[in-house]
């Protein structure tokens, strides 16, 4: 009887510790989950982004023909933040995919600050309807950009902090759950901190 006793003890504990550890791992995984699906919502607002910008340079360009070399810098940049948003996409999470991403999308919040600079000397520009539009929805989509990137970066926090706390830490080794990065703008270049004024 005492051994049979002794079994059923060592066999709840046994049960227990594996539902410990599969509610652990089922934890790690939704919060893993999360910040995928938010970097998604950043993959969504910088296509948007993307997608408005030929249509800002096109309109630009029937006023700015002397601006020749700005609206093709915007459009390398914005070829150079497409390359760097397809490295996060393939790698969401890994710390040089979102490096290269941040810095491609600092640069082309640069080129299209000095495109918005420029496109103050042109007041038939400025007054163009289309262009009006296209600068609103611009600044309407570096906001979203702006809270989609703020959601990235608590969801990775929170999925870090799970998975190097005790003890979530054990099933995060024994099951590879690798460290996200977090989508920083670096601090030391102005025109990566500051979006681009495209009011008019």
């Amino acid at each position: 009887m005492g051994s049979l006793l002794i079994l059923l003890v060592f066999l709840a504990l046994i049960v227990g510790a594996a539902l410990w550890a599969v509610g652990i791992y089922n934890g790690l995984v939704t919060s893993r989950n999360g910040w995928k699906n938010a970097f998604a919502q950043i993959d969504v607002q910088l296509q948007r982004r993307f997608d408005l910008i030929p249509n800002l340079v096109e309109t630009a360009k029937a006023y700015m023909g002397h601006e020749r070399e700005t609206l093709e810098a915007v459009i390398a940049a914005r070829s150079v933040a497409q390359s760097g948003l397809a490295a996060a996409k393939a790698h969401p999470g890994d710390e040089a995919a979102m490096a290269q991403l941040a810095t491609s999308q600092g640069q082309l919040n640069g080129v299209l600050g000095r495109l918005m600079a420029v496109a103050e000397a042109y007041p038939d520009l400025k007054a163009n309807q289309n262009m009006m539009q296209l600068s609103e929805e611009l600044s309407s989509t570096e906001n979203r950009v702006a809270f989609a990137r703020q959601a990235y970066n608590d969801a990775v926090m929170g999925y870090n902090n799970k998975r190097e706390t005790f003890p979530s830490s054990v099933v995060a080794g024994m099951f590879n759950f690798a460290h996200a990065a977090m989508l920083d703008i670096p601090a030391d270049k102005a025109e990566v901190r500051e979006a681009p004024k495209v009011q008019f």
